[in-house]
């Protein structure tokens, strides 16, 4: 007769057990609901039956970073028409890369996947590699991104843990901590779960993020539409607005930015191209100085420019109009921007000038501009009047 294990080590054993039984009820309940509930978004789409297209899912992950998914639905399908394989966008001017990425917001995403086209088309052969090692070597992936081709492309047993996977996994554990706190368990956890969901991992994986999108939101999540509800430790105990701990808010920095909008006697815009490093490096925008200012300033009234502001701007061949500027506010991840727009004619055809063109309307579909910039330059071609002390958000 064999002898009795320790009673510690049964007991172990019996909690082992109890995890694996209760991840595999997960996997079954979520990847049952996902069949029923997933979004039809176009990088979900199948070229071939049973297969994603690996370039449309990696694209897909890079635009959905800090970006809200309405908006990455706009951009999506016209950046994959213009650059539909690695090599098309690997080819491209840099230019014309931040131009198709414009309204996405924080434009380092658009130089790093245009980085990482190259890279899969010198080492790879142009085909995005599917070991989890190879792309994580690609410029701006990460372990998550990763492990989302990975898993949802490829089927290999590989986590994803974003936001939306923390909250849920937190959730259904009861812990009463923040994601950064608990990132180690929150992987762990995740990693248990790709390897109990077996062959279905992609399609487990891409439920966790949709449930965490759609159901387990940060504030008044659904439960009553959870499939996990019954085996949720959050909502059984009432702390679903308690978890995950909150993180305390980031400073940030505030920012005037005097923007000028001058034009020509033909009707035609003049912008320049902002320096190579910075905020909204390489982008276009009309004439523009920068006061740093503190975030909680309420928003000043504005009668008159900063002193010699044409001057300080290299536009002594145009003068400013007398009527009043046009404001509004722009959130950026770590700054407040208060846009103050003025106007100004030029008497003659001036030169441009170095980083400076003069545009038409046509032109503006082309340029890589902000979406403050976008904003203001198309209000500048339009004939409506102008509209004062709006605000938005976004890159």
């Amino acid at each position: 007769m064999k002898p009795d294990r320790p009673r510690t080590a049964c007991a172990a054993a019996a909690q082992d057990e109890a995890d694996q039984r209760r991840r595999r009820e997960i996997v079954r309940s979520l990847t049952r609901w996902f069949a029923r509930s997933a979004r039809d978004l176009p990088w979900r789409r199948e070229p071939m039956p049973g297969r994603r297209d690996p370039w449309a899912s990696l694209v897909s992950e890079l635009m959905l970073q800090q970006t809200q998914v309405a908006r990455v639905l706009e951009k999506f399908p016209e950046f994959m028409a213009r650059f539909p394989t690695p090599t098309h966008l690997a080819r491209a001017d840099e230019h014309d890369v931040l131009a198709a990425w414009s309204g996405l917001g924080y434009y380092r995403r658009a130089r790093l996947l245009h980085a990482a086209a190259k890279s899969i088309v010198e080492r790879f052969g142009g085909a995005v590699p599917e070991n989890p090692d190879d792309l994580r070597s690609l410029p701006g992936v990460g372990r998550y991104t990763a492990g989302a081709v990975a898993s949802i492309v490829f089927g290999l047993g590989e986590p994803i843990v974003d936001g939306n996977v923390s909250r849920v996994l937190l959730r259904l554990r009861g812990l009463e901590q923040s994601p950064a706190d608990a990132a180690d368990w929150c992987w762990e956890e995740a990693t248990a779960l790709a390897l109990a969901a077996g062959k279905h991992v992609g399609v487990f994986n891409e439920g966790l993020m949709e449930l965490g999108a759609l159901v387990c939101t940060p504030r008044t999540p659904s439960c009553g539409q959870c499939p996990l509800a019954d085996g949720c430790e959050a909502f059984a105990r009432g702390l679903t607005d308690r978890i995950p701990a909150p993180k305390p808010p980031a400073a940030r920095k505030g920012l005037t930015a005097h923007s000028v909008v001058v034009l020509s006697p033909g009707g035609k815009v003049l912008v320049e191209r902002r320096p190579a490093k910075g905020l909204w490096a390489g982008m276009w925008q009309t004439p523009t100085l920068e006061v740093p200012r503190d975030a909680s300033d309420e928003a000043p009234l504005f009668q008159h420019p900063p002193a010699d502001l044409l001057s300080l701007l290299g536009l002594g061949f145009a003068s400013l109009e007398s009527s009043p500027p046009t404001t509004f506010s722009h959130a950026t991840t770590h700054r407040d921007v208060l846009f103050v727009v003025w106007h100004a004619r030029c008497a003659r055809a001036a030169a441009a000038g170095k980083d400076r063109s003069w545009i038409s309307p046509a032109d503006v579909a082309g340029l890589a501009l902000a979406n403050p910039q976008r904003r203001i330059i198309e209000a500048a071609f339009s004939p409506s009047p102008r509209r004062h002390g709006s605000s938005v958000r976004g890159g």
